[in-house]
Order: structure tokens, then C-alpha cells, then sequence
């Protein structure tokens, strides 16, 4: 291709050794190998930046910010040299996939010295900018998506605060009782147990979830399955992760695909009603519960909750009326969720297909 060059990063690129995260408070945002981890008063980097996980959990992601931010010490910093996109850079380091440049087996790493040996094509400059240019306009749509996802998410739990968290802070109204959140007309623990099927479906272990966002998962047949398999979506069901400290969260509506799917046993399942469903994910979504769920946990080696102690869960039980009318007020917010994830996962699908032909050249774009 003209123009094109394979080149190593270290040619290209600047790499600085991440600083200790500082404790000083403020508005410069703090990166590590996730993302941003807190903000504080000082900043090493300023400007277009990569940073790139570089141990543990995190090792090999790949950030993109524009504006001073200070790096932690375990990340590392990288600047484009002069003719070198600093979005492109961004897409084409996601396309190498650093996490197989890792080293390490109990605590995974990646250096500097793995990093600068890494090629990578580059197309003469304005190239670089027009394939970053329709990367970045899929991923901006992505975003804005998931910003009306969170308003819309912000708007339901609102309203469940002021209808069923504010009106109980001096007892329950005349009508109410507790009821159990694993045992009521409201909510029932799901049982493990799956049925047969023919063909494929999608396995989701937990750290398929990330919040209440489906990220990956893989196909399955029943025969051949993981052990751990063993879980059954229903129409009007909510699932959270059972072990501490995790806060993976799936919610099965009346328009979900629940024929798609099959889920770990890493998550308990709640069956509710059309009546009970979003009173009860609301509850599931609120802080919380988060809490309320890691104080009940068992087990020394994984701390989880048994199903046993989610019938020790006791929640308020509105009159019926009270939830429907909820129900009417929050399930039109809930299904623009429903359809704005849809959108954005058919735009992740365009995206993660079009980013290696437009780096290897298949596809050409004009500029």
C-alpha cells in the first residue's frame, strides 16, 4: 500500500514510567490501567495521551485522554511523536490486543521494553487522521447512548426513591408490610438447573457483566458446556453476582431475548411478577443493596450469598395499586435502555469489525 510502513512504537512514541498516585485532592484526573482513578491537584502529562495498563487485572488496556491527568504507577504514559495521529495510535494499539504481549502468570505485566518491539502500521498522516475520524464517530454515538442510558437510569431511581425510599423514613405507610426478598409474591430465588436445548446460546460468567452492561460471553451447546452453565433466564427476572464486593447486575423483561442466553451460577437469579418487576430491580440497582448483600456473604476461599440468606432480605410491600403505577411511570425509561443497548452493541459489532481492515488496509478510506 502506498505510503504504509511497518514501524516499531519505539521509533514513533515517548514512553514515561507512571508516578506515585498523589493524595492531594482536586479536579486533575488520576489514570491507571482502567481508566480514571480519582483526581487530584497536580499533572505529569498534558495534551493528547495513551495510557496503557501495565500490571495486574488491567495490564494491556488502552486509554485515550485529551487534557492534563497525572499517571499511576501502574500505568504508563505514551506520546505520539511528530506525523503520528494520537487517535489513530489509540485505535491501533486496541487492534494489537497488548494483553497477549503480557508476561507474568500470577501477576500479569507489561513493560516498556515489550511495548517499544511492538510494530505497528502506519499510513501517511492524513490517512491516519480519516481512519480515526470514522472510528471516533462510532464511538462517539456510543457514548452519547450510554450518557442517556445513565440519565434515563438516573430518572427511574429518582422516582424509587421518592416513591418507595422517602415515604417509609417514619414506618411503613398504613398497607405496607416486609416481606422477604427471596420469598414473596413479589420475588422468588431462582433454582440452579437449565433446560435441554438444541443448538447455540450465550454463556455469561460474571465477568461478562461489567455493571449492568453485557460485555462478552461465549457460545455453548448443552453438551458442551462449563460446569458453571447452569442458570436459566425468565421473563421478569433480575440477577445480581453473588460474591463480595462485585456488583454485576441483569435484568430479563418482557422484550428480552431470554432464549439467548445461559448464566453462571456465579449469580442469583430473583423471579418477579409483571406487577413486582422493576419495584424489585430498582431495588437491586439502588446503592443499597450492594452493601446489604455483602453483609449476609459465607465462605472463607470466595465469599458469596447463599440463596439462603437472600430470604433474609426483607423489602417493603407496596399496595398493588402503588406498583402499578410505578410500573407505568419507569418501564417506558427502562425500555429506551433496552433499546438504546441494543443500539450500542450493534455499534460495538460495527466497530470491533471495521478496526482491523481499516489497520491492515483492506478497507481505504478517503481523505
Amino acid at each position: 500500500m502506498s505510503g504504509w510502513k511497518e514501524i516499531e512504537l519505539e521509533r514513533i512514541v515517548n514512553f514515561y514510567n507512571g508516578k506515585k498516585r498523589p493524595y492531594i485532592k482536586g479536579n486533575i484526573p488520576v489514570f491507571g490501567g482502567n481508566g480514571i482513578l480519582d483526581y487530584c491537584n497536580s499533572f505529569n502529562s498534558q495534551g493528547e495521551s495513551i495510557i496503557i495498563g501495565r500490571v495486574g487485572e488491567y495490564c494491556g488496556n488502552v486509554n485515550y485522554y485529551n487534557g492534563f491527568c497525572w499517571v499511576s504507577d501502574n500505568a504508563i504514559l505514551v506520546k505520539a511523536k511528530e506525523g503520528l495521529n494520537v487517535k489513530y495510535l489509540y485505535y491501533c494499539l486496541i487492534n494489537v490486543k497488548l494483553r497477549e504481549f503480557q508476561v507474568g502468570s500470577s501477576q500479569p505485566l507489561i513493560t516498556q521494553e515489550i511495548l517499544k518491539n511492538i510494530i505497528i502500521p502506519v499510513p501517511p498522516l492524513p490517512e491516519q487522521k480519516a481512519i480515526a475520524g470514522v472510528l471516533s464517530s462510532i464511538d462517539d454515538k456510543i457514548e452519547l447512548l450510554h450518557r442517556q442510558n445513565k440519565t434515563l437510569e438516573e430518572m427511574a431511581m429518582t422516582l424509587f426513591r421518592q416513591w418507595f425510599i422517602e415515604p417509609t423514613k417514619d414506618g411503613l405507610p398504613e398497607g405496607w408490610e416486609e416481606v422477604s426478598l427471596g420469598d414473596s409474591d413479589l420475588s422468588k430465588v431462582i433454582p440452579s438447573g437449565i433446560k435441554k436445548f438444541e443448538g447455540f446460546k450465550t454463556y455469561l460468567a460474571t465477568g461478562d457483566v461489567e455493571g449492568t452492561l453485557v460485555k462478552g460471553g461465549i457460545e455453548i451447546t448443552y453438551n458442551n458446556r462449563p460446569s458453571r452453565a447452569n442458570m436459566q433466564p425468565e421473563k421478569y427476572s433480575v440477577w445480581f453476582a453473588k460474591k463480595e464486593g462485585v456488583r454485576k447486575l441483569l435484568m430479563f423483561d418482557d422484550y428480552s431475548n431470554i432464549d439467548k442466553y445461559i448464566l453462571s451460577t456465579g449469580f442469583t437469579g430473583l423471579k418477579t411478577t409483571e406487577l413486582s418487576h422493576y419495584y424489585i430491580w430498582c431495588f437491586i440497582l439502588h446503592e443499597d443493596f450492594q452493601d446489604i448483600k455483602d453483609s449476609l456473604v459465607s465462605g472463607s476461599v470466595q465469599p458469596d450469598i447463599p440463596n439462603e440468606a437472600v430470604l433474609q432480605i426483607f423489602i417493603q410491600r407496596p399496595s398493588d395499586e402503588v406498583l402499578l403505577s410505578f410500573n407505568e411511570k419507569v418501564k417506558p425509561l427502562f425500555t429506551k435502555i433496552q433499546f438504546n443497548t441494543s443500539q450500542i452493541q450493534i455499534l460495538e459489532k460495527l466497530r470491533d469489525t471495521l478496526l482491523p481492515k481499516l489497520m491492515s488496509g483492506e478497507i481505504r478510506v478517503k481523505y
